[in-house]
């Protein structure tokens, strides 16, 4: 006999009605019925209608065996006593076995605890009529006929065991679904707050780059027009110096806008402290005099850290340029005590200077820079005049 095609139509079935539980529920409880009733009225002499209601009222309450576990094995043992009581078809006795599937499913839908004491008093009550009628003889442990208390008590137990294993895998299953589902939110959630970070260190990187060669351009270009009219050839100098400027610029931009590329590799598009000497150099062009301290192991550090130093350089030169034009600056890098300090100062503005309008996000981004190395920032004015950012970034556990 081929078994192939029946499987393959019973998994089908099985498929098809698990998103119907109600459906299986009615095949189950409306077949069984269905069966016991046409099996009985076969019988020659057949049984009465009250003979063949109380022999189908056993099976019907499985309709409902999901939503009233209890209720129902609770129903079906009574309809079975009744019928035993009764004996409206005399020889025949279905024995407490439909109550197999009532116990089954108060073991899968109900607590453990309740549907143990509702099975157990279904047995008790099954056993009790049936001795009490004569149908069944008094239990033996040795004894596995069809009608012992014996057998009973073993068919109710294994219905039992099987259901309440069913409602543990179920439970089981659910507690992954529900773990799944918190997974993949925290992994939106993760998602979402990555692409919020990068946003906003996209956003302090071109604040950086754009407000400091702005601000160099705003000082060249105040410088040029002071002397363009008397030396023509040094103004023509500074125009060069701010068109070199603004293409250094558009240079460091792209390369900032090229990481939102997701195809786009250059291993040159973040900054590091090799690329100091460019900031010393546009700070120069606009008239600043520099003088940079920087440790020769500097260049070693871990990327994430060159990049903040850069950045904390960057800004505070760009501020140098904002509030005091042509200045006296002092950069300085230095490891110290499992740390890199870094100190940027300035000298007093010239007499008469006028600061370059700023946002206030400036100190905001240094700010946000250093917390995320639970480090410390100091900014504030020198005694001899002037200005000193002092940012100190804790070397330890960065890679």
């Amino acid at each position: 006999m081929k078994t192939a095609p029946v499987m393959s139509v019973l998994r089908g079935a099985r498929a098809w009605t698990a998103g119907r539980p109600w459906l299986f529920d009615a095949a189950l409880g409306g077949g069984l019925t269905v069966f016991d009733v046409v099996t009985l009225a076969t019988r020659d002499p057949a049984p009465g209608p009250m003979a063949l209601a109380l022999w189908g009222v056993q099976t019907v309450p499985l309709l409902w065996r999901r939503r009233l576990p209890l209720a129902v094995l609770a129903t079906m043992t009574a309809a079975f006593v009744v019928f035993e009581a009764a004996d409206p078809v005399p020889g025949k006795t279905p024995g407490p076995y439909f109550l197999i599937f009532g116990v089954y499913a108060a073991a899968r839908y109900a607590p453990a605890a309740a549907s143990l004491a509702a099975s157990g008093g279904a047995l008790a009550a099954a056993v009790a009529v049936d001795l009490a009628l004569g149908r069944s003889p008094a239990p033996r442990p040795d004894s596995l006929e069809p009608i012992t208390a014996t057998t009973f008590a073993v068919f109710l137990g294994v219905a039992w065991l099987l259901g309440h294993a069913r409602r543990r895998i179920d439970a089981d299953a659910r507690r992954l679904r529900d773990l799944n589902a918190r997974l993949r939110a925290e992994r939106e959630r993760n998602a979402r707050q990555a692409v919020a970070a990068e946003r906003a260190r996209i956003a302090r990187d071109l604040h950086d780059v754009v407000a400091h060669h702005v601000s160099a351009i705003a000082v060249q270009a105040r410088s040029t027009e002071d002397v363009v009219r008397d030396d023509p050839g040094l103004g023509r100098a500074g125009v060069a110096r701010i068109a070199e400027t603004a293409d250094t610029a558009l240079v460091e931009m792209r390369r900032i806008l090229g990481l939102l590329d997701a195809g786009h590799d250059d291993g040159d598009a973040e900054p590091s402290l090799r690329g100091l000497g460019r900031l010393v150099e546009a700070a120069e062009r606009a008239g600043c005099r520099v003088r940079a301290d920087v440790d020769a192991g500097a260049g070693a550090l871990p990327q994430v850290v060159q990049v903040s130093a850069y950045r904390i350089v960057q800004e505070s030169l760009t501020n140098v340029l904002k509030h005091a034009g042509p200045a006296e600056v002092r950069i300085a890098l230095r490891t110290s005590d499992g740390a890199l300090v870094v100190e940027v100062g300035n000298g007093p503005a010239a007499p008469g200077r006028t600061p370059v309008p700023g946002s206030g996000r400036g100190l905001i981004g240094l700010r946000e820079r250093v917390a995320a190395f639970d480090g410390t920032l100091r900014t504030g004015p020198c005694p001899a005049g002037g200005w000193l950012v002092r940012a100190e970034l804790p070397l330890e556990g960065v890679r």
